[in-house]
């Protein structure tokens, strides 16, 4: 909710990598390299959300890019390496899922709300089939599950301090927890993505935004 305000972002307001890019190349500096490992990232991308993370091989991938395993370790080390490269062209659609413009006078916290909600549900249906993969590769992988364990709690914090704003500014209710609030809230909003758009549910958007928004203002009980 706060990538709404327009105060400048501060420490607190990031958000941890999802991906681990330490031991990733440095990109290729000619434009046919650069074409190529692209084209890689894209066909390692379409190949997980098609088999799964564990299921994926790097002879799949390379046939999706139409090139050689030479190609392939010219710019990555193994199947874990393009993985974290794909994820790290992704996480900005996911981290900043395209903030809207809104006038000052169409800036009151519901609207805010509601076009945070649309933003998030846009994104995550751009990434349904990645999600799926997050959480299968989660499930095996302490050391990613405590990544997207810390992702979780950042973003949480970024909407309890959005709450606390508006109780402080008497438009919410004071009498709420802001962060346990504002995990309730978020999670409601991320499972029923995942319903819609990763198990295929299918809710229309405008009716996700309309009742996931009207939840926000009444659980907060907003002020007009």
């Amino acid at each position: 909710m706060t990538d709404r305000t327009r105060r400048p972002r501060s420490r607190k307001d990031e958000i941890p990598s999802l991906a681990d890019t330490s031991s990733l190349r440095e990109p290729p500096s000619t434009a046919r390299g650069a074409r190529r490992r692209a084209a890689l990232v894209a066909a390692a991308r379409v190949v997980f959300e098609r088999d799964g993370y564990l299921e994926a091989r790097l002879i799949d991938i390379t046939a999706q890019a139409n090139c050689s395993s030479g190609s392939f370790y010219t710019y990555f080390a193994s199947k874990e390496e393009i993985f974290q490269a794909v994820l790290d062209e992704a996480q900005h659609d996911l981290l900043h899922p395209g903030l809207p413009h809104l006038s000052a006078e169409d800036s009151s916290p519901a609207a805010v709300i509601e076009a945070s909600n649309r933003a998030y549900f846009e994104a995550y249906q751009r990434n349904a089939k990645l999600m799926l993969v997050l959480d299968e590769v989660a499930a095996s992988d302490p050391k990613f599950r405590e990544v997207r364990r810390l992702r979780t709690r950042a973003f949480a914090d970024r909407n309890a301090r959005a709450i606390k704003d508006l109780q402080r500014r008497g438009l919410a209710d004071k009498s709420l927890d802001p962060q346990i609030a504002a995990r309730a809230l978020s999670s409601m909003v991320s499972r029923m993505a995942f319903f819609s758009y990763a198990l295929e549910e299918n809710y229309p958007l405008d009716k996700l935004v309309e009742t996931t928004t009207k939840l926000w203002v009444n659980a907060l009980n907003i002020a007009d």
